[in-house]
């Protein structure tokens, strides 16, 4: 009987460590990890401090309801962080391909590679990831929290980005961040 429960026992630890270890780290855990980074720019924004002009359509209007909150973080690439840089984009890199993530799109304008990734399911996504790099400028990572967003309202609220009102604080500090590291 005791050698039942010691194996059960170390069959048990085994198993919760092996589990354990295996965790994927997420995009959440990054962002909290290097907000206080010296090398990185965060900010965090309400969607709510978003606001659209009165050319925005109604249902650019109804998707930005859908967005809770924005995350972003960027790392401009200096001579001082190149060695930091090539590490902290292969972290991205590796933590977007876990199977937590799915990929949305890709895309690339000028020198500038775009990933979108999406966690939740097609119908109603929680999270979108946006990944911006560019090996010489850095890259930026954006966070778009939400509450069942749907992904061909949200690409067609990004084509109808020139309806965002661009002298908003908001839009200033985001355009701010991307204007740093040269991805606009």
């Amino acid at each position: 009987m005791k050698n039942q429960i010691k194996t059960i026992s170390l069959m048990l630890f085994t198993a919760i460590m092996f589990m354990a270890c295996n965790k994927q780290p997420s995009i959440q855990e990054y962002y909290v990890e290097k907000q206080q980074n010296d090398n990185f720019i965060a900010i965090d924004l309400p969607a709510s401090l978003l606001k659209l002009d009165e050319n925005a359509s109604e249902e650019t209007k109804e998707t930005l309801n859908t967005i809770k909150k924005l995350n972003v973080l960027a790392f401009k690439v200096t001579e001082a962080n190149k060695k930091d840089f090539d590490g902290e984009y292969a972290q991205v890199k590796t933590i977007l391909k876990g199977k937590k993530y799915n990929e949305l799109m890709r895309m690339r304008h000028e020198n500038i590679n775009i990933i979108i990734n999406y966690e939740g399911n097609e119908d109603a996504v929680d999270e979108f990831i946006l990944f911006a790099s560019d090996k010489d400028q850095g890259f930026a990572l954006a966070r778009v929290l939400g509450d069942k967003m749907q992904p061909e309202k949200i690409i067609k609220m990004a084509n109808d980005f020139k309806n965002i009102d661009k002298d908003d604080a908001a839009f200033a500090q985001i355009a701010e961040i991307f204007g740093e590291i040269n991805v606009n």
